[in-house]
């Protein structure tokens, strides 16, 4: 499995590369990603780009400012972002477009079908989308935190069937290449187990925001899509005449046999839990079948709406689903606390199911 066989392909460019001193964007490492694009639309194939950097190239406008500050990393990126898109534009003889987004964006089902729709159009007309996460606005709340985690969920968003992410290494290393000099890269991961997450260090550049374990966060989101991953070192002008080649220039992660449908992986790796419903455990063992009504409820955690996403624990701490709430937590709290008898005789038939079958999202281990 390569490239060659790839139709559309999400590519992520991090801080590093776009602004490798922090002093504004500098072209040095963005022309042969640039041209790995064109080349790839000369094949036939779609590419959107996922492109960290707003706030590196935009911090050196920023003199004499505390640059640890909120408020001034904010400005920075709104700075900062027309600078990389200006930059970007210059290599294409195409047109692009710009979306910003936040985590609030995606978690809502409303706008993230908004999204794919915006994202499907942009690629039926040849343009190309440049993506970015919102830095300017977004709040702890609402903000993804990295665009490896991002580029994933824009390449589920878009059923992309290849993602690309660039790393300052040549891929993943069963040990820390900084320190073991007998550090061994894998070609091909089969499978994202806790074995191989226990390889992940920390971030090796002073730019970026994510290390090898936010890498392999998204590479677990996409390839439970179904979407071939890469990690290639973005540095090196080889990988890209490599990928093109159809070669494998650093690490390839391979997708689930069998997919995660479309709302289910949106419920499992890109919505968040607003609160947590706590269930008998005896009463959730056929839970993908099953749907949840009131007198299974032993607890509820946290404040959310009708309509909200929520995590399903059992009373031994096992997280057992995401789904989302018919109810508030408010009005689930209510039940929660009344005789059982009177909730199923009184309530229950009045109200119906907490959540429904289509609503539910079972993890994976429960799946054997």
């Amino acid at each position: 499995m390569s490239i060659e066989t790839s139709q559309r392909i999400v590519i992520k460019i991090g801080s590093a590369l776009i602004a490798p001193e922090q002093d504004g964007c500098r072209s040095r490492y963005l022309l042969n990603i640039a041209q790995f694009i064109v080349q790839c639309r000369a094949k036939g194939k779609e590419v959107l780009l996922v492109s960290s950097g707003a706030v590196a190239a935009g911090s050196h406008l920023f003199k004499n400012k505390d640059k640890s500050s909120v408020a001034v990393k904010k400005a920075m990126a709104a700075a900062g972002q027309t600078e990389m898109i200006s930059t970007w534009e210059r290599f294409f003889d195409f047109p692009s477009a710009q979306l910003l987004l936040t985590h609030g964006d995606l978690r809502d089902r409303d706008r993230y079908n908004s999204i794919r729709e915006t994202l499907f159009t942009l690629l039926e007309q040849g343009i190309l989308p440049i993506i970015n996460e919102n830095d300017a606005v977004t709040t702890d709340e609402l903000k993804v935190g990295d665009n490896d985690n991002l580029s994933a969920m824009v390449a589920a968003a878009a059923d992309a069937d290849c993602l690309i992410i660039c790393s300052d290494v040549n891929g993943l290393y069963d040990k820390d290449p900084n320190k073991n000099p007998d550090a061994r890269l894998l070609d091909t991961v089969g499978e994202l187990t806790p074995e191989i997450y226990a390889m992940t260090g920390g971030p090796t550049s002073s730019v970026g925001t994510g290390g090898m374990r936010t890498k392999l966060q998204a590479a677990e989101k996409a390839t439970s899509h179904g979407i071939v991953t890469y990690i290639v070192n973005g540095f090196n002008e080889d990988t890209f005449s490599g990928l093109l080649n159809g070669a494998n220039p650093g690490t390839r992660f391979m997708p689930y046999d069998t997919p995660m449908q479309e709302a289910v992986h949106w419920m499992t790796h890109t919505a968040s839990e607003q609160g947590e419903l706590i269930v008998e455990a005896s009463e959730f063992d056929e839970l993908s079948c099953d749907e949840l009504s009131c007198d299974d409820i032993v607890a509820v955690n946290g404040d959310f709406s009708a309509g909200e996403t929520v995590l399903v624990r059992n009373e031994d701490g096992q997280k057992l689903a995401k789904a989302n709430s018919n109810y508030s937590s408010c009005l689930l709290n209510f039940i929660a606390q009344q005789d059982k008898d009177i909730v199923t005789e009184k309530v229950q038939d009045s109200i119906g199911p907490v959540i429904s079958q289509n609503d539910i999202a079972v993890f994976e281990e429960r799946k054997s």
